[in-house]
């Protein structure tokens, strides 16, 4: 979700104002998603390097998930949205944490769409941390080395139990992956828009989605065309 603080620049106003007006955003592409049967939606919403960021910046965007979460998850629960978080939660805020947690406990048995928010997050660390946990599982003879396959090391990811994703949008005209679920894109379609996040709305999901569908998936190998 990328451009809120070029899209504020635009409008002569803080940084922060964009991130709060990409809340809009956030609700209508959760609510697409959800009316057109989408079974997973991630949102990259901090990630690790964004702690570099100036301090009223990061404070302001902390006190914006926490009030955002407080006034939908009523909404989310109607609508039978689960929310899940992946990443280093435990260095966010305390008042975050907990108010996340609540959140995710409200939620957990819902049955609609899996909402992840992807919270001081990043590619690298997940893939690290899988590795650790791994030679750790060896280290204590829990496991043989010979067991380690792909799928053995996605059970070790965040996102076990959870598809790859099947389309990536980014916002904003860059043309990068910026440290996001590296290991389950590698078959990901990307779909990159110059739109900025604060004004990306429905119609902009359907034209991605459009998009997608037109696309042939070979997951590298040759289809055998049909008669």
């Amino acid at each position: 979700m990328d451009g809120n603080g070029r899209w504020a620049k635009s409008k002569g106003a803080a940084r922060i104002f964009g991130h709060r007006n990409a809340v809009q955003s956030v609700k209508e592409i959760t609510e697409g998603c959800g009316e057109l049967g989408v079974k997973f939606l991630t949102l990259y919403a901090f990630s690790t390097e964004n702690w570099g960021r100036p301090k009223e910046e990061v404070d302001g965007l902390m006190e914006l998930l926490v009030n955002t979460l407080q006034k939908e998850i009523k909404t989310l629960h109607q609508n039978k949205v689960r929310l899940k978080i992946i990443g280093q939660i435990d260095s966010l805020p305390k008042f975050c944490q907990k108010n996340l947690l609540e959140a995710m406990e409200a939620t957990k048995m819902n049955t609609g769409l899996t909402l992840l928010l992807a919270l001081s997050y990043s590619g690298r660390m997940e893939i690290a941390e899988a590795a650790r946990k791994i030679a750790e599982k060896v280290k204590l003879g829990l496991i043989d080395p010979d067991q380690v396959d792909e799928r053995f090391f996605e059970e070790n990811l965040e996102t076990q139990g959870i598809p790859d994703p099947e389309l990536l949008i980014r916002t904003s005209g860059e043309i990068r992956i910026s440290n996001f679920l590296l290991w389950q894109i590698a078959y990901t379609e990307l779909y990159f828009t110059s739109k900025l996040w604060p004004d990306f709305r429905k119609e902009d999901l359907y034209e991605a989605i459009c998009s997608y569908q037109k696309r042939e998936r070979r997951f590298g190998k040759v289809l055998t065309p049909t008669a």
